[in-house]
This record gives C-alpha cells, structure tokens and sequence, in this order.
C-alpha cells in the first residue's frame, strides 16, 4: 500500500541542496540563471521568500554530471 511519504517528492531547502552537490550559494543561482540546474519553487505564497527543490530533481541532476578527468 503506498502512503503520503511513498508518492510524494521530498523538498530539499537550499542548505541541503548546498551540502547535497557542493556548489556555493552564488554558482548555484548563477547555474539556475544559465539553465544548467533544477529551478527552484516557492514553498509559500506569493512574496515568500522560501524555495525549496524536488529531491529526484537534485538527485537527477547528481546523475548526469561528466566525471571530471584529472591529468
């Protein structure tokens, strides 16, 4: 039987998507800007200044990161 937990998506704030990919505070939001991360959605009502992301986004975007290759 699936419950609340099981179908629906874990809300990440933005500490934890922070410690989750490593990126600072300012190259996340300029990765927002460019496309290149999740965007983030308001977690309270118009004017709220609380965002948060969906986890399997985060998680998502964690996948498909090319290895870096070190010479």
């Amino acid at each position: 039987m699936e419950t609340l937990a099981t179908i629906s998506p874990r809300i990440l704030k933005r500490p934890q998507v922070l410690e989750m990919t490593g990126l600072s505070k300012s190259t996340l939001y300029r990765r927002i800007a460019q496309g290149q991360f999740p965007e983030p959605f308001r977690l309270g009502g118009p004017g709220s200044a609380a965002v948060g992301w969906k986890q399997d986004e985060v998680m998502k975007w964690l996948d498909e990161l090319e290895p870096c290759k070190l010479n």
